[in-house]
């Protein structure tokens, strides 16, 4: 068992199923023995307002709160979601993002613009990034719902959990009649992931 306690926020917007994927990895670090606590904050909006979970684990955890520059992992579902929440983030730490736009209000009315140089300013924090297309891979999954779950596969190579261990909270916390999709998204998303493992693992932060 980790000595550390392993920080995780997890970030995008209503609809994207976060609130289930924080759930799915407190349930997985819970049941190897950690103590686990997590936390959420909604947007306005249920859908398509900025939604927040925080996940901690470790031996001895004593707030479900992670500060800012505590965060190892950034794991983000959108693209200017990942960047709002990118104080967080240890210098240190690795970002997995989901290549994916969703204009927020102000953008969607013409009152602001999304940038366009997301990936240099997340750059500016960490070199530790994995750019994913989850949208393709759900897409080729037959549910794009999933896209939540394949990010969660990437961050799971770097997790000490076993895929089995994942999947059977999989099996738990997802409806019947999408659980096949889900476990072929939990699987293409660990197949990306560990195209990136070793490479994330031994290069030194730039």
């Amino acid at each position: 068992m980790r000595e550390t306690t392993i920080n995780i926020v997890v970030a995008g917007v209503g609809g994207q199923g976060i609130l289930l994927t924080s759930n799915i990895l407190a349930q997985v670090a819970f049941e190897h023995g950690y103590e686990v606590k997590k936390s959420e904050v909604h947007g306005m909006a249920q859908r398509g307002g900025s939604v927040v979970s925080e996940v901690r684990f470790g031996r001895k955890v004593y707030s479900p709160l992670i500060k800012k520059g505590e965060a190892d992992f950034l794991l983000g579902m959108e693209k200017l979601e990942t960047l709002r929440f990118i104080p967080y983030l240890k210098p240190e730490g690795l970002i997995i993002v989901n290549n994916l736009e969703i204009p927020p209000l102000g953008v969607t009315l013409g009152e602001e613009k999304y940038p366009d140089n997301i990936y240099t300013l997340l750059k500016k924090r960490t070199s530790r990034i994995i750019k994913v297309n989850a949208l393709q891979i759900a897409s080729k999954v037959g549910n794009l719902k999933t896209m939540n779950v394949v990010l969660l596969g990437v961050l799971s190579c770097f997790l000490p959990f076993s895929p089995s261990a994942w999947k059977k909270v999989i099996e738990r916390r997802v409806p019947a009649k999408s659980l096949d999709d889900n476990l072929k998204a939990f699987e293409q998303g660990r197949a990306c992931g560990e195209k990136y493992r070793e490479v994330i693992l031994t290069s030194p932060n730039k």
